[in-house]
C-alpha cells in the first residue's frame, strides 16, 4: 500500500514536472511566423489598389493597418504632418513602454509609387505602381509580428509603418518623408531599427546593404544561415540605397535594411502579386523573428 502510494506521488510530481517545463518553453516552440497568412495581407492591400499618397486606397490601407494592430493588442498613434502642401500619416504600433529594457524598431513603408517611371513600356510609366513587393510585402511581415510577439519580450518593440517613401525622382516628390519625419521627432535614441521592403520576391536574393550597420547586418545575417537560409540572405555587401533605415543612420542610430534591391519589377507596372510568394515573406520573418528572440529574449 505504501508502496503503491509512494510510487504515485511519484508520478504525480513526474507529471508536474514535465507540465511546468512544457509551459515554460511553449512560448519559444509555439512562436512561428505564419508565411500564408501574412501573404493574405499583402494580397489585401494590392486589392485595394495603388496605396499612392492622397488616395482612397492609401486611406484605406491607413484605416486597416490601423484596426489590424489594435485587434493584436497595440496601442496605436498617428503621427501627421503636412510636406509641401500634402498630409502625410506614419503609423506607430507600441506596447506599453519598461524605461529599463531596450528600444527597438521594426520599420516599413506602406505608401506606393504614384508613377511606373521605370516601367520597359513609355506608356505605363504614367501609371501607379501597385507595390505588391514594394510597398504590401513588408507591411505584412510587420501586421504577422503583430500578432506573433510576445507581450513579456525583454525589449520595447514599436512597429512602424512609414508613409510617403516612394515618390522620389519624380516631380514635387521626394524619397522617404514619413520616416525622416519620425526621426526629426524622436525624444531619444532607439538601440536598434530593422527596415524591410520588397522582401517578397519569388526569387529573393537579399545582399548586406552598405549604408547600413555592418555589425547588426552580420548578426542577422548569420542567422539567417543558421536557419538554413544562406541563398537567400547573402552575406556580401552591394548597393547603396535611399530607404526609410537613412534618416536613423545618419541620426547615429544603428539601423539595418533588409531588402532586396534587385527585383526586376521594381517602379513596374508589373508589382503584382504573381510576383511575390508565401515562401519569401516567411524566410525574412523566420530571420527577423529569431534575431529579435535571440537577442532580446523574455524580460524577468
Amino acid at each position: 500500500m505504501i508502496n503503491s502510494l509512494t510510487k504515485s506521488l511519484w508520478l504525480l510530481l513526474i507529471a508536474i514536472l514535465f507540465s511546468v517545463a512544457a509551459c515554460s518553453s511553449s512560448t519559444t516552440e509555439f512562436l512561428e511566423f505564419d508565411g500564408d497568412r501574412a501573404f493574405k495581407d499583402l494580397e489585401y492591400q494590392v486589392n485595394l489598389g495603388p496605396r499612392v499618397l492622397g488616395s482612397k486606397a492609401h486611406e484605406q490601407a491607413r484605416e486597416w493597418i490601423l484596426q489590424k494592430n489594435k485587434d493584436s493588442g497595440w496601442n496605436v498613434e498617428i503621427q501627421t504632418a503636412n510636406i509641401n502642401g500634402q498630409e502625410i500619416f506614419n503609423i506607430i504600433a507600441m506596447r506599453e513602454m519598461d524605461q529599463n529594457l531596450p528600444w527597438v524598431i521594426i520599420g516599413a513603408h506602406y505608401d506606393s509609387r504614384m508613377f511606373a517611371d521605370r516601367d520597359p513600356m513609355f506608356e505605363n510609366r504614367i501609371q501607379p505602381v501597385p507595390g505588391a513587393n514594394d510597398g504590401a510585402s513588408g507591411v505584412s511581415v510587420l501586421l504577422e509580428f503583430a500578432r506573433i510577439l510576445p507581450t513579456n519580450l525583454g525589449a520595447n518593440v514599436w512597429l512602424v509603418f512609414f508613409d510617403a517613401e516612394d515618390n522620389g525622382n519624380l516631380p514635387g516628390g521626394e524619397w522617404i518623408l514619413g520616416s525622416r519625419v519620425f526621426v526629426e521627432s524622436l525624444e531619444g535614441k532607439p538601440d536598434a531599427v530593422v527596415i524591410v521592403d520588397m522582401i517578397g520576391d519569388s526569387d529573393l536574393n537579399i545582399f548586406i546593404e552598405k549604408y547600413s550597420d555592418q555589425n547588426m547586418s552580420q548578426e542577422i545575417w548569420e542567422i539567417a544561415a543558421d536557419l538554413g537560409y544562406e541563398n537567400q540572405f547573402i552575406a556580401a555587401p552591394k548597393h547603396r540605397i535611399i530607404d526609410d533605415h537613412l534618416p536613423f543612420v545618419q541620426a547615429g542610430i544603428q539601423a539595418v535594411d533588409i531588402i532586396d534591391f534587385d527585383y526586376p519589377y521594381w517602379h513596374t507596372v508589373a508589382d503584382t502579386v504573381d510576383k511575390v510568394s508565401a515562401d519569401s515573406l516567411k524566410i525574412v520573418g523566420d530571420v527577423l523573428l529569431e534575431w529579435v528572440m535571440n537577442k532580446y529574449g523574455y524580460s524577468p
